[in-house]
């Protein structure tokens, strides 16, 4: 039990006020701008920028970022209840949302100069620009040392070729935080970050994929076909790339837990909602002690979620090691969305199976949850790793 004590609990539990503005402003935000069009967006798999432009103006699409470079400036705490309380009626949005922030514009500012943090930052934080990031490749998933796209240094350039798949905003994004090879394949010290803007010679999208669940997120491959890249362009040292992406990704599990949450919530809401309304042998079925326990069983294991990802974020506010922690948060958070999702159908009955109630989009969305910045496997050798050493 030491390991586990390290980082003895200190989360306050009550509700701050900011926590509490950013929640009435997004559930109002989000009934008239996204709950009217999500199913449309869902079925046409249309990603609708539109709105995030909207999002940018509540100060949503920069939420960890200075205000000075015109962020929002909290914390993880807000950060968490904002992807929360959005996913919470769309999955699709609250992954958009979360990518933006957690990923593209966080590793600018984690490892961006001054002047790419000046150029880049306040475009991100306040919606005019839709940020990308780059790991994943069609042959590695979660082997990123073996990553095939390949950086070469020619005089202040680098001539970048390869492809990434998987990435959100693949073909939208205004620019790209991509990790390319520079050194040895299998060596961690050979990998680095470069910002790459859309519209770069030989930096182009591939294919958008089809997805199972959270249609209205852009999904899609990034093409580099002697794609030249001014050495300015690089985030930090040559060689640091996975090294920054491993520490963007201990944030970004954090965003993955807050999305599972808030999926959680909803496919819970809507199924306790229905189950007073809907009447059977003169009773609503939320009377029968086997809805009953599923609801209460559901209740109990978000809020258990809850506490992981805010005690991972409050943590992560006091600038300490959450590989741990954040690993344990996106691992049960996700892995509980697909089970409350998943029982949210099951208390529908045949009406959960139709698009005509929201039980299926909330047992769609939850899936990714557990494959996303990381399965739940690779979160398992994160914590077990951690708990062995």
């Amino acid at each position: 039990m030491e390991a586990l004590m390290e980082n003895p609990m200190t989360v306050n539990f009550d509700e701050t006020e900011n926590q509490r503005l950013i929640r009435d402003m997004v559930r109002d935000f989000g009934a008239k701008e996204i709950k009217p069009h999500m199913m449309d967006w869902d079925e046409s798999q249309e990603f609708p920028v539109h709105v995030f432009k909207k999002m940018g103006a509540l100060g949503l699409m920069g939420i960890l970022v200075p205000e000075e470079y015109g962020g929002a400036g909290f914390g993880y705490l807000e950060y968490i209840t904002a992807i929360a309380e959005v996913s919470r009626i769309d999955g699709s949005i609250g992954l958009s949302l979360a990518a933006h922030n957690s990923l593209c514009t966080n590793h600018l500012l984690l490892f961006g100069t001054a002047a790419q943090k000046q150029k880049y930052l306040p475009k991100l934080a306040t919606g005019e620009w839709i940020g990308a990031w780059g790991l994943t490749e069609p042959n590695t998933g979660s082997d990123a040392g073996n990553m095939r796209t390949v950086a070469v240094k020619d005089g202040d350039y680098y001539v970048i070729n390869g492809a990434k798949n998987f990435i959100t905003h693949g073909k939208s994004g205004n620019v790209a935080v991509v990790i390319v090879r520079t050194g040895n394949v299998g060596d961690s010290h050979g990998m680095t970050a470069f910002a790459i803007e859309k519209g770069t010679p030989g930096f182009s999208a591939g294919k958008k994929e089809n997805k199972l669940g959270m249609r209205a997120s852009e999904t899609a491959e990034l093409i580099f076909t002697d794609c030249r890249v001014h050495k300015d362009q690089m985030l930090g040292k040559e060689g640091e790339g996975f090294i920054q992406a491993m520490k963007v990704l201990d944030g970004g599990r954090i965003s993955i837990a807050a999305l599972s949450l808030g999926i959680a919530m909803g496919a819970y809401d809507a199924a306790r909602n229905y189950s007073k309304e809907r009447h059977q042998f003169n009773q609503p079925i939320s009377q029968f002690q086997g809805i009953a326990f599923k609801l209460a069983d559901m209740a109990t294991k978000i809020e258990a979620a809850r506490l992981l990802t805010f005690r991972a974020g409050d943590l992560k506010n006091k600038g300490q090691d959450v590989n741990r922690e954040s690993a344990m948060a996106k691992l049960y958070a996700s892995e509980i969305a697909v089970e409350v999702a998943n029982e949210g159908v099951q208390i529908f009955g045949g009406y959960g199976y139709t698009k005509d109630f929201p039980a299926e989009k909330y047992y769609r969305d939850a899936k990714l949850c557990t494959i996303g910045e990381g399965t739940s496997e690779i979160q398992k050798l994160v914590i077990s790793r951690s708990i062995l050493k």
